[in-house]
């Protein structure tokens, strides 16, 4: 399935003010199952932009501004081929089939941080509630880790929520609603007391928009989801927002320990708090492309 992401950020102030670089995560990462066909990053102003990697390998672009503006667009222009299956089987090393299992030493070295839970459950009650969905004391992994998901998904209701910053477990589980990344990090931090690695992802959601629709490009914003790793299988994707495992429908982004480390945009002004009026996002996700030519590529399914 060919993709055409259209991302653009803009930050308004009601005076022009100096720009300090911004650090720039829009560039979906490559694998078997996502060719990145093409990617283009701009920003208005102008910026000088430089490529670099994090320690995680996501690719960040970083904008160095030289004028001082009272608006700041941010675009990533994107195609990518999504071919991850609606179905996926995964091949699960034997001694990891049944819950609770043992990561081999090099894997539990490489996972480190990964595997240690974020945030404070003095109480318990995070690992409590984590624990009460296993079904019994030898279980199979993967439908613990879809219980997982349909629990977190059933736990608290999707809210979409523009405040910055990401809800502690504690609060989702609480309030019983969230925003995607609240329910991913309540789905991650669960995995860990488990004693599963688990991480963070960023990136974009494509869903089938109706045909009758007037619109057939679905408009949204970014959209975050979790990774278990399981020995042989990799790193499989649990989208609790949706009640999905698997990476068809996902085009990653960036991946970190947490979702504070992978946010699309990133960068500050000089100026007085009172100078910032808002900012607005908008993610244009639709089926094919144009290539460079102003052609429309084949539709790839």
């Amino acid at each position: 399935m060919l993709l055409s992401i259209k991302h653009t950020t803009i930050y308004r102030y009601n005076k022009p003010v100096a720009l300090l670089p911004h650090r720039l995560m829009l560039t979906p990462r490559s694998s078997h199952h996502l060719n990145l066909r093409r990617t283009r990053v701009s920003t208005s102003p102008p910026a000088d932009i430089e490529w670099s990697q994090d320690v995680f390998g996501n690719l960040i672009a970083t904008a160095v501004f030289s004028e001082a503006s009272d608006q700041l667009t941010v675009s990533g222009d994107m195609a990518v081929d999504q071919g991850a299956p609606a179905w996926p089987i995964f091949k699960v090393a034997p001694h990891a089939h049944s819950y609770p299992f043992g990561y081999f030493e090099a894997d539990r070295s490489a996972l480190g941080e990964l595997l240690v839970p974020e945030y404070e459950d003095l109480a318990g009650q995070i690992e409590g509630w984590a624990r009460s969905i296993v079904a019994s004391a030898q279980t199979d992994t993967l439908s613990l880790l879809q219980d997982l998901n349909n629990a977190v998904r059933t736990s608290a209701i999707y809210m979409q929520r523009d405040d910055e910053g990401t809800q502690a477990p504690l609060e989702t589980l609480n309030t019983a609603s969230g925003s995607c990344r609240d329910l991913a990090t309540l789905f991650i931090e669960a995995a860990r007391h488990l004693g599963f690695g688990a991480r963070a992802v960023s990136g974009y959601l494509y869903d089938q928009v109706p045909a009758d629709t007037a619109d057939s490009r679905q408009h949204g914003s970014t959209h975050a989801w979790a990774e278990v790793y399981l020995p042989c299988a990799g790193w499989i994707a649990f989208d609790p927002t949706n009640g999905r495992m698997g990476e068809a429908h996902l085009v990653p982004v960036a991946t970190a320990r947490s979702i504070v480390q992978i946010k699309p945009v990133e960068g500050s002004f000089i100026g007085a708090p009172e100078d910032f009026l808002g900012l607005e996002v908008d993610v244009i996700v639709s089926q094919g492309a144009v290539s460079d030519d102003g052609l429309s590529d084949k539709l790839k399914v």
